[in-house]
């Protein structure tokens, strides 16, 4: 499979189990050093021993994701003298393949990076499509690039390492592509399923690489979903993982999508049903309010001077969704609430 973004040159994409053994298929020539990041609670993968290394362990979970950490990064990268013709390895779920894109990006204004990606949220989402980024106390990925890999591994026998947890907040953001168009989404045919997850992004990302029109719809669930995450990080709520987010923004957009008049009830019942199949935790404390996530809605990248969602609709795919007001999403989060 290969992803073709419009301004840089295609990268292939290879799912399945034990792909991350063809490592040295894709280092290429001239490369002297490879600078790899990863985690402790990370599977060892074997990097090409022909090739000068050395590791760099970054806290685990979005800590690591801080103008700290990159700081530290591209310090260690300049004393291991790694140079333009060489190459970063991210090894790891979705939070190293944002923090090693976004480093690669800047240090010598771009070198290469590949990512071997270990979470199934990384292999269905984080890891396709250029976008990296790390967060401010203010909010999550505010700083970041579009820098894409020259390779992506989605090594299913990774998978293997994952708790139930952290496999379960993959399916939080494979969920959404039942909606954008996949079908049969199943974990009896997983390898399967997580190529029509990446065929689909990657059909977004060569259609819209820099995310100004359609591959917004990409962020579908991610807006409230982003705010809770965020209230989660600053402790106002217990913490959550970005998929657990990410169903509970679906399932809010969908409330909202049903009092603006744009999906039946029928299609609300839908979404429940879709959740519902892949067990997913849907609750949203009852104390959060709107006045709690509003400074992070109003903080989101797609707005344009006005609160915009992206919102299913009746007649197609979701779409971008502008000018709603306060009081709409008072109003879906009630109705959330008494939804039986």
């Amino acid at each position: 499979m290969r992803v073709e973004p419009q301004s840089t040159s295609a990268y292939d994409v290879l799912v399945g189990s034990g792909v991350a053994s063809r490592l040295s298929d894709y280092v290429g020539e001239g490369v002297r050093k490879i600078f790899v990041i990863t985690q402790d609670n990370v599977p060892r993968v074997e990097v090409p021993l022909e090739v000068e290394n050395t590791q760099r362990f970054v806290p685990d979970g979005e800590s690591a994701k801080t103008l700290d950490v990159v700081g530290e990064l591209l310090g260690e990268m300049s004393s291991f003298g790694l140079g333009r013709g060489d190459l970063v390895l991210a090894i790891g779920g979705g939070v190293v393949s944002d923090l090693a894109g976004f480093v690669a990006s800047i240090y010598l204004r771009g070198v290469r990076y590949m990512t071997v990606s270990s979470t199934l949220l990384g292999q269905i989402d984080a890891a396709i499509g250029g976008k990296t980024g790390v967060n401010l106390p203010t909010g999550k990925n505010l700083v970041g690039s579009f820098w894409h890999p020259s390779s992506v591994f989605c090594d299913t026998s990774l998978l293997n390492s994952l708790s139930e947890r952290e496999f379960k907040s993959g399916l939080g953001e494979m969920v959404k592509y039942e909606f954008l168009g996949a079908s049969g989404l199943t974990l009896d045919a997983l390898d399967e399923s997580i190529a029509k997850c990446v065929a689909i992004k990657a059909d977004f990302v060569k259609e819209d690489e820099r995310e100004g029109g359609r591959r917004a719809l990409l962020n579908y669930g991610h807006t409230f979903g982003h705010a809770l995450e965020s209230l989660g990080i600053a402790g106002a709520i217990d913490r959550i993982t970005h998929g657990e987010a990410v169903a509970k923004g679906i399932r809010f957009a969908a409330h909202l999508a049903h009092r603006l008049g744009r999906i039946t009830d029928r299609e609300l019942d839908h979404h429940y049903q879709v959740l519902s199949e892949f067990s997913l935790d849907i609750s949203i404390p009852e104390k959060v309010t709107i006045e709690d996530v509003m400074p992070y809605i109003a903080r989101d990248k797609k707005n344009r001077g006005s609160i915009t969602f992206v919102l299913a609709q009746s007649d197609g795919e979701p779409s971008v969704m502008r000018g709603i007001s306060e009081g709409d999403l008072h109003c879906a989060l009630k109705s959330l609430h008494q939804y039986l």
